[in-house]
């Protein structure tokens, strides 16, 4: 399952960005807010909900 990402708890930083080794990268910054825009590409690693400086991102 790709990553969940509670918007309320993001802060933009780009950390999930940085951190991703996917390849293309899961994740986009829109609008201030974290975006998941390649769920194909998640290989359930869990580097972005580590690294997520706000705890908004959850793997199920």
């Amino acid at each position: 399952m790709p990553p969940k990402i509670n918007t309320n708890l993001c802060d933009g930083s780009g950390t999930c960005q940085e951190v991703c080794p996917a390849d293309p990268n899961v994740f986009e910054i829109e609008a201030g807010k974290a975006k998941v825009v390649h769920p194909e590409a998640c290989i359930e690693c869990g580097a972005c909900e580590s690294s997520c400086p706000t705890g908004a991102i959850t793997l199920e």
